[in-house]
């Protein structure tokens, strides 16, 4: 089933924001408590490349090669229906993703602020964009440089002092009040 609000229809829930503000754990309570779909952009990028890791991509092909690879999983994203996606944290820097996702689906940014952002990653060593001398700095150069993506979603949902499942039912209370208290019947 679909929703027309606007002249947009919503067929699917997009979460996009910077690494570490919970948008796979989101999505997976979501998709749980719906019943939908869930697919993780990264997820999609590392299985069309063979299974190679994200980090290796950025090894192998620089961000410019991770981010055409997750340019095509974007574009093959209107097909699905009723999924929740989670995103890849960089993914929106490039408007024509940002475009291709309000196509299909209501974009919603879950935030954080760099010091929060910092302390759910810094002990993670899977970010290949945190494999600096100053992982801390780039995390808040990084979140300058993408707030003005991530606040063209349809929707910001802050996760600060939050719980996953306090998230989750924050995005999904932000869902009804744009699809006008037809959630999740619009997706």
């Amino acid at each position: 089933m679909e929703l027309e609000h606007g002249h947009r229809r919503y067929f699917n829930l997009a979460l996009v924001g910077f690494m570490g503000v919970g948008k796979s754990s989101v999505a997976r309570l979501i998709g749980s408590q719906l019943h939908m779909a869930v697919v993780d952009t990264d997820d999609l990028v590392e299985q069309r490349s063979g299974g190679i890791k994200i980090s290796e991509l950025f090894v192998r092909f620089g961000e410019a090669g991770f981010r055409a690879r997750e340019r095509e999983v974007v574009h093959s994203l209107p097909e699905l229906r009723r999924t929740v996606i989670s995103t890849g944290g960089g993914l929106v820097t490039n408007p024509e993703n940002l475009l291709s996702l309000k196509q299909h689906a209501l974009v919603v940014c879950l935030w954080a602020g760099p010091d929060v952002i910092w302390e759910r990653v810094r002990h993670q060593s899977s970010r290949p964009l945190l494999q600096t001398k100053d992982p801390r700095e780039r995390i808040r150069e990084l979140v300058a440089q993408r707030e003005p993506f991530y606040r063209e979603a349809d929707v910001m949902v802050n996760t600060e002092h939050r719980q996953l499942h306090e998230v989750a039912q924050n995005v999904l209370h932000q869902a009804r009040l744009v699809c006008g208290g037809d959630f999740p019947p619009c997706f």
